[in-house]
């Protein structure tokens, strides 16, 4: 990784030297040559082309550089997240097959080595879907109730992380009775809710109050909102966060891991359902807030088919 950034500044200052070098030389033969029209204007073409082309180089290396940066980073948290379930799974197994173990232990062991499954599929499917929604074939579309989506992903976090029902709030500012309908993918539209509500309950730290707002905003869009009380985020990572790999740097992608993928899943499927999703955070420690709007109708509910 530092070696990576020593290439970036090198081809930075490369780029930028020679581009100076370039202006001089081109500056230089103008001033002594302004006479001769022709030549003058045919040189400035050539010029401008060549700047232009080696501003696009060094764009294009530094760029390069840093993605491949992500790609490592990616590469190493895919690892971790696979290999610690899979040596936890390993340990709990030879256990049991070497000990004689009380029965309510085996049982803890047994609870133990369950999650430690969830966790290993979770990030396989969460690869996997990186690479479908990064696409552009999609599977069928079809009329999604978003309220049966989100509530149904509420549930799936209580019960994963045992959470009190006071941890995991919903407030729904729709009509009454009605329910919000986006027209899509359901597996898509379930990934990206559940990678919301995933990553606020994992970055509010041991104290987990999450509240989900699902409102209508007009005729033809709905807003989820997702807010937590956690570590909250910089102000220039606002936007950074849904790109591909890209994780903050720093204390908090050192004490949490991750692949960051999820934010990129969740910018990938609002897009694809005419939507946008964006971030909002005072700052470290104060938590933040997610925003995905969706293109949807407004149905009483029951009359989903």
């Amino acid at each position: 990784m530092p070696g990576r950034r020593r290439q970036a500044i090198f081809f930075s200052v490369l780029g930028i030297v020679t581009i100076v070098l370039t202006v001089a030389l081109n500056i230089s033969w103008a001033v002594l040559s302004w006479r001769t029209g022709v030549l003058f204007i045919f040189g400035a073409i050539v010029f401008l082309l060549v700047i232009a082309g080696m501003v696009l180089n060094t764009i294009f290396l530094v760029r390069e550089i840093k993605k491949n940066e992500q790609h490592d980073a990616f590469l190493n948290a895919v690892t971790h997240e696979l290999k610690t379930p899979v040596a936890s799974i390993k340990l709990y197994l030879e256990t049991l097959e070497r000990r004689d173990i009380p029965e309510p232990k085996k049982q803890e062991f047994y609870r133990i080595m369950h999650d430690d499954t969830n966790r290993l599929m979770g990030t396989i499917e969460q690869v996997l879907e990186a690479s479908r929604v990064g696409s552009r074939s999609g599977r069928g579309k079809q009329a999604v109730p978003l309220t049966d989506v989100v509530t149904d992903c509420v549930e799936m976090a209580r019960v994963r992380h045992h959470l009190e029902e006071d941890r995991l709030h919903v407030e729904r500012k729709l009509p009454t009775g009605d329910t919000a309908v986006v027209v899509g993918d359901p597996q898509e539209l379930k990934s990206a809710v559940s990678n919301l509500v995933e990553n606020a309950i994992k970055y509010s730290g041991g104290n987990v109050k999450v509240s989900l707002q699902l409102e209508r905003l007009d005729a033809r869009r709905v807003a989820l909102r997702v807010a937590d009380q956690g570590m909250g985020i910089p102000p220039a990572e606002l936007k950074r966060i849904f790109g591909r790999f890209y994780r903050i740097p720093g204390v908090i992608s050192q004490k949490i891991k991750g692949t960051g993928l999820g934010l990129f899943i969740v910018r990938s499927v609002a897009r694809k359902h005419g939507g946008r999703v964006y971030a909002a955070s005072e700052g470290a420690g104060l938590g933040s807030t997610f925003t995905m709007e969706l293109e949807s109708e407004f149905q009483p509910k029951g009359a989903v088919s």
